[in-house]
């Protein structure tokens, strides 16, 4: 089995390279938010890691479409199956590979996503304060209702951290890129991490890191793809759900049962949080022929799979699981290799999407 290319292992595991926007000038890594560093003289581009909102040329967009229309054959049926039925085994081999050299810290998850930082955390009020904020002006207890007027199911059962008020669950943690960094960065002791991935080699290394906490966190391994498969927090208990560079690992067929029973852990009022591969990405357009398996569905040389979505595509999915919009922006960012005096266009998605306070579990039938 081929190794990875170094750059898919940054795709999957510790985002892209350059994600962290370092100014060499005064050694500041910390990443602006999103949308707020604009490449205006082209004569500047080497001068720091990435641009924001890069617009491309009508060229430019021509030729991806044409890249991609000409390695777009599909692989026979028989080699599809063989990729989905060993898919688990391809992403144990992935981390047995590669354990902890990709680990990286995604320090723009405060920036991007204020509902992972704690509450002291400037300009965040947390979900949960949110909320009752919004009930006390609507003159709703503070005891969460569903809009038949009962209470919603008993939470006093136990399951791990079933003593928290703000439980977060990522999906696809990988080695932890996602759980650590808010572990490490929020301290509030009523909030639980929930963590979970396809591989058991990915969740055997994020209990064997020495910031695991299993007072404060829960890692399980756990098929998304398997929507019959039960999770270890009942319904509507779910402050938060992350899911960041996973769902394009799924087969298209099942990312909608997918995502409605993710929505069904939620709480009336928790959010989902997404970040993915965008259509036209770099790493879409690098595919060679032999590679798809169909129309924006791609082998990697490892046996891992990936796609390329719309925001259209996602907007559709999470309304038809039930959930609002908050959020849905295309990241179309140029990043540059200072040192090798490269230029790579990427293209990401960034979602939130909420449940309505009133809603029922009516994304269960």
């Amino acid at each position: 089995m081929a190794a990875p290319h170094a750059i898919d292992v940054m795709d999957r595991e510790g985002m892209e390279a350059g994600e962290i926007l370092t100014d060499s000038s005064n050694g500041d890594a910390k990443r602006p938010q999103f949308g707020t560093r604009f490449l205006t003289d082209p004569r500047q581009v080497f001068q720091h890691n990435a641009w924001d909102n890069v617009e491309w040329t009508v060229e430019q967009e021509a030729a991806a479409k044409k890249k991609v229309l000409e390695n777009s054959e599909p692989l026979p049926t028989e080699k599809q199956d063989e990729f989905d039925c060993r898919a688990n085994e391809y992403w144990n081999d992935f981390y047995t590979i590669h354990e902890n050299r990709f680990f990286k810290d995604r320090h723009w998850l405060f920036t991007e996503f204020p509902e992972l930082a704690p509450k002291s955390y400037p300009g965040h009020e947390s979900l949960s304060e949110s909320a009752n904020a919004e009930d006390i002006q609507q003159g709703v207890p503070k005891q969460e209702h569903n809009n038949e007027g009962s209470a919603l199911p008993n939470m006093d059962a136990e399951f791990p951290g079933s003593s928290a008020s703000y439980r977060i669950l990522e999906v696809g943690c990988g080695v932890g890129n996602t759980v650590f960094p808010i572990l490490k960065t929020n301290n509030d002791p009523e909030l639980f991490v929930y963590c979970c991935d396809f591989s058991s080699t990915a969740v055997e290394l994020v209990k064997a890191n020495p910031d695991y906490d299993p007072d404060r966190c829960f890692a399980f391994v756990h098929d998304l793809s398997n929507v019959e498969a039960d999770f270890p927090v009942p319904d509507e208990s779910l402050n938060v759900l992350v899911l960041i560079f996973v769902l394009s690992a799924l087969h298209p067929n099942k990312m909608q049962a997918s995502i409605s029973r993710l929505a069904r852990l939620l709480k009336p009022g928790g959010v989902m949080l997404l970040r993915d591969y965008g259509r036209y990405d770099m790493a879409q357009l690098r595919f060679k022929k032999g590679r798809c398996l169909s129309e924006n569905f791609y082998v990697r040389g490892d046996g891992t799979r990936v796609y390329f979505f719309t925001q259209d595509e996602l907007n559709e999915m999470f309304t038809l699981a039930g959930l609002e919009k908050v959020q849905n922006l295309v990241d179309r960012r140029l990043q540059v290799n200072r040192g090798k005096q490269l230029t790579m266009y990427r293209v990401w998605i960034q979602c939130k999407y909420r449940k309505a306070h009133s809603q029922l579990q009516d994304t269960q039938g």
